[in-house]
């Protein structure tokens, strides 16, 4: 392989690490806030779900911080990066939930609320992106029979 080539796919490699470690520390972050203000998901838990509201921000926050994990190592990257999608689908309820609940509230809060279902397209097509740029992990070959 030429030298040029080399640098192109170590280039290639550095952005779309960035990108994915960009995703898992976003999702980091989110998950790490259910358990610092719980308050804010408990609210949008959709009535429909049974238990306690609290018991499924702890659980959604849990699973953002393990899918964070496992989009930012190489290794697992690829599934947690599916597993990522699904996850931000699986909260798109939440967000409905959030919408119609704020649907009287000041423009602005309205603005975010809306904003926000509008967006899990997106980030579902990231985490999509991200699964599809992972490399594969290389298993050794195997000498011909």
């Amino acid at each position: 392989m030429a030298a040029a080539d080399r640098t192109t796919d170590r280039s290639a490699n550095r952005s779309t690490d960035r990108c994915a470690l960009t995703l898992a520390r976003m999702l980091g972050g989110m998950g790490a806030l259910h358990f610092l203000a719980p308050k804010p998901f408990d609210a949008i838990v959709p009535r429909a779900l049974p238990g306690s509201p609290r018991t499924w921000t702890y659980v959604s926050g849990a699973a953002e911080l393990a899918v964070a994990a496992t989009v930012a190592l190489p290794r697992t990257r690829r599934a947690g990066a599916l597993a990522a999608a699904g996850l931000f689908a699986a909260v798109f309820p939440a967000n409905i939930k959030m919408a119609h609940d704020w649907r009287h509230r000041p423009a602005p809060l309205r603005a975010i609320a809306y904003g926000r279902l509008p967006l899990q397209l997106p980030m579902v097509g990231w985490a999509l992106h991200t699964a599809r740029t992972a490399s594969r992990p290389r298993t050794p070959e195997r000498a011909p029979l």
